[in-house]
This record gives structure tokens, sequence and C-alpha cells, in this order.
């Protein structure tokens, strides 16, 4: 009997509470376990975080100094990270008096910023004592932060880089530099927007915390449960619809979330009974909803946020990174898609018959406005809204469209338009009146739904009617900022690493030496390929250099994203391990868009391996073994990135970088490349599988991995032997007697 048959779970399976349980601890582990308070001081908190939302999205169409927004992003996150987030896991649900110190020190240190304004980053280089000594303390307080809402492990990484920036002097070449003094560095972390409110800080405080407001209305709208149901719905009907529907499920989640374990932990509950049914081993189904779940931080449009830092890194539009991101997202759920497939055979999966209410049609009729919000952010973009207001006015479309199914409506009808018509008139009268030049109908309309949605909720409250509508509205506004903590507390956590590669010129000096260790190699890649008849020529050696420069690259993003979370790997290793790939003429949109898919795979990859990890406490299964699945679900498109970083063809995976490079873009070899790229996937999903139209022996499976390999980089011959490869593979298939029951 096969594994896969020992874990097969009964026909009929509940995920119990506990597992649910057990699951959602992933998900703290992810961003942070979280306290809960009800009285006056729960009522407070709510109130602080409405407020926050209110700030960037009044921000999203206001102008705003950057030193003032990111400032306030800082002191917010700080201040309700200190409050809502435990100093340990077994003081939860309980306010200390040393929380509320924390939280009042933030507040003070970002008041004294704001109280200098511009002026305060004049003194970076020579800061007096109060500077520094207040810089020493926002330090503390944000690794403090960091600590609480992604544990231990982040902290310590900026703790080594602090380290390095004060005694890297006492350190051998390559690594030694001038050294800095304590003001130095403080002055530069603190008091510049170089540092702790650099890049990251700025991406969190205008894209990133509005995605996750548009996410919170989305959920709060009953976007996450129709999206199950259509997914259900459209999938059946075959032996793969349950895998069919879980990848489905997946993409349409994910976007929206941006949470790999989130989603994997949401879908799970759901559809790991119809796997189970299905046939689906404990192992195998856990290794699908993780495979599942990771899409999501791959997916647009809103790809999670390292995506947003892509765009600000590169300073390019970030409709351009949805852009990239378009072919590549296609490869990977082909990739899981052909596996699906490939499972139906291998595991003698049932057609499972799913109780439907209703068919996809019907569904789509009765809430298919909740695609159209994700539409909308794209539309806006190409129309010429910046991201920012394109994913600000996505929200209010996401509100209004709530309106034409009272049980989505995240607001009582009758009083969210008297409040909204009321709010409406009060500030284009205000704007005509104090302020004549700016009153256009985006300020005035913007301010009219903020304002007055949250009027036609307090309202509705106090009168005691529609109470669980107005609830919605406010819990969507309150998620929204408390769901950005986390990450916000890592940007700023990782604006100090980048504020010390910058200062001592720690990335320039990494690409060194990783670069030496290429070109070390490459002379024996050379000789070795020599011994076959080739030539030892210049163009040669640079491609050997640039395929062990990728490898370390991958390795190195890899071991990062270990022990950080996918933002934070991101953001180190775009300023200390993109260097060397441009070093050696990849273009930057490349380089950044490799380690960006690098840093993802680290949401499958023990010992933060937190999606798979969840599947395995809903599913019952063993978390390593369930690793081990969600690897085979994902490895090859993690494949796809080597190929547009090691030939100039590859770049068409990204679509050239741009919309403007698109109007000269090669299609022909766009074409081409994708093509080879999916028959390379489809040839490693084989391999990996150990099953094609039927099971494989060792040999069929040695040839399919090595096709998919060849396959993937994009040389004209190693693709034409790629090709012969997997189409010999098949003739053997199909040459075969017809296998006998399911095996493995």
């Amino acid at each position: 009997m096969s594994e896969q048959d020992r874990n097969k779970p009964q026909d009929e399976v509940v995920v119990s509470e506990e597992a649910l349980k057990k699951a959602e601890e992933f998900i703290e582990k992810e961003e942070g376990a979280s306290n809960r308070f009800g009285g006056g001081l729960g009522k407070a908190l709510t109130a602080a975080a409405i407020v926050m939302s209110l700030v960037h999205l009044y921000a999203a169409y206001a102008i705003i100094p950057a030193f003032i927004l990111r400032a306030v992003h800082v002191g917010f996150t700080l201040a309700l990270s200190f409050f809502l987030f435990p100093a340990a896991k077994r003081l939860r649900h309980r306010l200390h008096w040393y929380d509320v110190a924390f939280a009042a020190i933030s507040v003070g240190i970002i008041a004294y910023m704001m109280y200098y304004g511009e002026d305060f980053g004049d003194r970076a280089t020579d800061p007096n004592t109060l500077d520094a000594i207040l810089g020493i303390g926002l330090v503390l307080l944000i690794l403090e932060a960091a600590r609480r809402t992604s544990g231990w492990i982040m902290p310590g990484v900026v703790v080594a880089f602090i380290l390095y920036a004060l005694f890297g002097p006492m350190l051998p070449a390559p690594w030694t530099h001038r050294g800095f003094s304590v003001p130095q560095l403080v002055g530069h972390l603190y008091m510049t927007l170089e540092g702790i409110f650099g890049v990251a800080i700025d991406v969190s405080s205008t894209l990133i915390i509005l995605f996750t407001i548009y996410g919170a209305f989305l959920q709060y709208s009953g976007a996450g449960k129709f999206f199950i149901d259509f997914s259900f719905a459209a999938m059946g009907g075959k032996r793969s619809g349950a895998g069919r529907t879980v990848v489905l499920a997946s993409f349409l989640l994910g976007g929206p979330s941006g949470s790999g374990v989130a989603t994997t932990v949401t879908l799970g509950s759901v559809a790991y009974p119809m796997l189970a049914k299905a046939g689906y081993g404990k192992d195998a189904a856990g290794g699908l909803l993780a495979a599942g779940g990771l899409g999501a931080i791959l997916s647009p449009p809103v790809l999670g946020a390292a995506a947003f830092l892509i765009a600000e890194f590169l300073k390019i539009s970030y409709l351009d990174v949805i852009l990239m991101a378009t072919i590549p997202t296609i490869l990977y759920y082909l990739s899981i898609f052909i596996m699906v497939e490939m499972d139906a055979r291998k595991f003698n999966i049932q057609n499972v018959v799913i109780e439907k209410h209703a068919t996809a049609w019907a569904l789509t009729k009765s809430y298919g406005f909740h695609f159209l919000s994700l539409i909308a952010i794209v539309i806006f973009m190409l129309i010429g809204f910046s991201p920012v207001l394109s994913v600000f006015w996505a929200t209010m479309v996401s509100l209004l469209m709530s309106f034409l199914n009272r049980d989505c409506a995240l607001l009582p009808f009758k009083p969210a338009v008297v409040s909204i018509a009321t709010a409406l008139s009060l500030s284009w009268l205000a704007w005509t009146l104090f302020d004549p030049l700016s009153a256009n109908w985006e300020t005035v309309l913007a301010t009219a739904l903020l304002f007055g949605g949250l009027a036609a909720a307090l309202w509705s409250q106090m009168r005691g009617k529609d109470t669980e509508l107005s609830t919605r509205f406010i819990k969507a506004m309150e998620g929204g900022s408390i769901g950005v903590l986390n990450v916000a507390a890592t940007c700023a956590a990782a604006g100090i690493i980048v504020g010390v590669v910058t200062l001592t010129g720690l990335g320039l000096k990494f690409s060194s030496i990783v670069l030496a260790y290429a070109d070390s190699g490459s002379q024996g890649l050379v000789n070795l390929w020599a011994l076959f008849g080739a030539d030892r020529t210049p163009a040669l050696l640079h491609d050997m250099k640039l395929l062990l420069t990728a490898i370390f690259t991958s390795a190195i993003v890899w071991i990062v994203g270990l022990a950080v979370p996918v933002t934070a790997s991101y953001i180190i290793c775009a300023v200390i391990a993109a260097p060397a790939l441009i070093l050696l003429g990849v273009p930057d949109f490349a380089a950044h868009m490799f380690i960006f898919y690098y840093a993802v795979l680290s949401e499958v990859s023990p010992p933060t391996a937190l999606s798979p990890f969840a599947a395995a406490a809903i599913t019952g299964g063993d978390p390593y073994k369930t690793t081990l699945q969600s690897w085979k679900y994902t490895a090859p498109a993690f494949l796809v990135p080597f190929m547009f970083v090691l030939d100039n063809s590859g770049q068409g995976l990204l679509l050239m970088g741009s919309f403007k490079n698109l109007g000269n873009a090669p299609w022909l070899s766009i074409a081409e490349v994708s093509i080879t790229a999916a028959i390379g996937i489809a040839a490693l999903a084989g391999g990996l599988q150990g099953w094609l139209f039927r099971k494989t022996s060792g040999i069929e499976r040695t040839m399919l991995i090595v096709a998919g390999v060849l396959l993937v980089y994009p040389k004209a011959l190693l693709d034409i032997i790629g090709i012969g490869l997997f189409a010999l593979v098949i003739a053997l298939q199909l040459l075969k007697k017809p296998a006998q029951g399911s095996a493995d």
C-alpha cells in the first residue's frame, strides 16, 4: 500500500475547532499574537485604528509632506503595536504600564521630530545630545515592536547590522570600513530619509496600508466567501475538480489579501474536507493548500508588500510591476494545474459532487460586483491615476458596490445616503469657500465617502439600528490599519538595515565577494565544458559566471528568507545581492524580480514554512512531509526566475519590464520563451510527480527533470534537446499499457 493510501482520511472529514485554532497560531507567527480589549479601552483603540486609516486614506488624495506622513505612520505603528501586541504570549489581553509607557515615548519622539519639521534633518551629520538619545530610543522601540509583531529573528538581524556599522573597522578585509560613531549612525538612521524613514516606510505609509484597507473592505463585504463559492461552483464536475477548486480559490482569495498563510488557513478550513473526500492524503492536500496560498504573494493585483517596494526601488509605476508579474503568475498556476491533473491519475482521485445552491453564473449575477474593484485598480492606473489613488478609488468602488446586495453592504443604506449626501454638500461648501482652487470633484467625493460613511456607521450604532451593518464598516476601517502593523514594523526595522548598508557600502562589498566566488567557479565550469569540445570564449566565461552568480544570489535570498519575513528578505537582498547581478549586465528590473520570487520561496521553507505548517495543522498531516509536498507543487515555477536573468531573451517573460518598452518588444521572442517555459514546467511537473499520463520509470523521470532544467535555460540548442527529451518520454508513456488502478 502506498504512503498516499496509508494517509488517506475517511470520506467524511470535518476540520475541528482545535485544528483551526492550531492553524491560526501560524497566522499569529506571521502577523503577531494580538490583544483583545473590551470596554472603554477597546473602543479607544478602535477609534485610534480608524483615525490611522482615515489619515492614510486622506493622504491618498491630499498633499502631505513625505517627512510628516512617514513620521505619523511610524508613530501610529509603534503606539498601536505596543497596545495590541503583548510583550509575551502569556501576557495577552492584559495591559501593562510599560506598554503604555512605550506607546507614549514613541508618540513623544515622533512629536519631537515634527516640531522641528524639515529643519530636523539639517543637523543629521551633527546631532545634539537630545537628538542622539531620542534616536537611540526610537531604534530600541522599533526593535521591540518588530519583536512583538514578527518574533525575535528580525530584531536579531537588525542588531547584527548595527554592530557591523559600529565595529566594522575591526573586521578583516574586504568587510572592513572606516567606522562610525553612535551619533553619526543615529543621525543617519533617525534624522534622514535614508534609514528608518526611507523607502520601506515610504511604501508602507502609502501603498501597503492602502492595499491592506482595501483588502479589509473586501473581506467584510463578503468577497472572500463569494470567491470560494464561485470556485467550488465553477471547477466541479471532473476528477481533478477538487484540486482545480483549490487553485482557483487561492488565486481569487490571495490577490486581495496578499498573505500566503491567511489564504492557506481560510481556504483550508473549507476545502480540506473536499480534498479528503476526493482521495488526497493529508500531506498531499496540505501541500496543495500551501502552494495555492503561496500564490497569494505572487498574484496581481496585490502581489504582497515586497512588490510595492520593487516599484519604489526602481522608480517605476506599480502597473509595470503588475505587468512583469503577469506571465510568471500564469506559469506558476499552470504548474499547479498540471500537477493537479497528474494527481487525478496518480492518486486515483474521485469526482466529488459538491452541493451547490447556485451555479457559477448565478453567483456571478448576484455577487460578481466583487470582481469590479479588482479590475478597477488596473483600469484606474491605465487611465493615468497613480497607484495610490488607484487603490484608494478601488476601495471606494468596493464600498459603493457592496450596496448592490444587502448581505454584502458595509453600511445601512438609508443612513449612508443621508450622511454621504450631507458630507458631500458640506465638503463642497467648505472647499469653495475656503480653498476654491482645490475644489475638485475627487477631493470632495473622497471626503464625503470617508466621513459620510463613518458618520452613517456611528449614527446607526447610536440609534441601535442596523448595528451589524454599521459594525462591518467600522471593522473594515479598524482592520485595515491593524492589519498593516506587522508589515510596517518590519519595514521600519528593515529601514535600519538599509541605512547601515548605504552608510557602510556593504552592498558593493557583498556583491564583489559574490562575484569573486562566481569568477573562480566559472573557470572550473569552462574547463569542464572544454572537455566536451566547447571553446573557451569570453562569452562562455561570462555565461558561467552569471549562472553561478544567480545560483549564489538565489541561495542567499533563500537563506535570508528562512530567518525574516518576505518583505524584510526582499529589502535586505535588494540592497546587498541585486548589485552583483546588475554588474553582470542583468537589467535592474529583472534582478529585483529574481530576488522577489526567491524571497517568496521562504513561505514554504523551514523553519519559517508557515503556510505548509498551517496547512498540516488543518489536515492533521506531518508538517515536514507537507512542506516537501508543497515544494513539489512550487518547484517548477521557481526555476522560471533563472530564465529572466540568464539570457536577454528570458526578459520577455517580464514583458520587457514596462509598458513603455512593449512598443518595441520582440513579440516572437516573447512567445518563444513563454512556450518553452511552459513546456519546461510541464516536464518538471511530470518529473517531480513521477507521473505523466501514467507512472514514470526512473529513466523517464530523470529525462523529464533534465528536460525541464534545459528548457529553463533560454538557449536554442538546450531548448531543442529539452523538447526532444520531453517528446521521447511522451512517446514512451503512450506506448505503455494503461496502468491498472492507482499507483504511487
